[in-house]
């Protein structure tokens, strides 16, 4: 059964979150940011057009993730709470962004993930 690359997106964004909301419990901050989009970036990013709004997502993302890793360690729980808030909603503006505008490019289409030009939020055929 084929995966859809907007099933793969949702994976990527879930494993997102996870990682996210395991911080800083679960890994070193200069490892966080990369840590975040790695599912994305292995399973999504090289399937889709380029698309800038995509591209500017995923760097909000990324800027997210750097202000939750430099949040001081002895920092009140509220400014955890807005970093780890604010990396959520750029997780969750790149994942609607890529189901909205993405468009499965050949390289996903040869994996079973969609058909070549069509919306990422399509059914794959299979």
């Amino acid at each position: 059964m084929a995966v859809s690359l907007a099933d793969l997106m949702r994976g990527a964004a879930a494993e997102a979150r996870r990682r996210a909301a395991a911080f800083p419990a679960a890994g070193r901050k200069d490892d966080l940011p990369w840590a975040v989009i790695a599912a994305f970036d292995a399973d999504v990013r090289g399937h889709v057009e380029r698309d800038r709004r995509i591209e500017d997502e995923r760097d909000r993302v990324l800027i997210a993730s750097v202000t939750l890793a430099e949040t001081p360690d002895d920092a009140e729980a509220d400014e955890w709470d807005r970093a780890r808030r604010g990396l959520a909603r750029a997780i969750d503006y790149l994942e609607e962004t890529v189901l909205r505008f993405g468009i499965v490019n050949r390289a996903a289409a040869k994996r079973g993930h969609g058909v070549a030009g069509d919306p990422v939020s399509a059914p794959p055929n299979g």
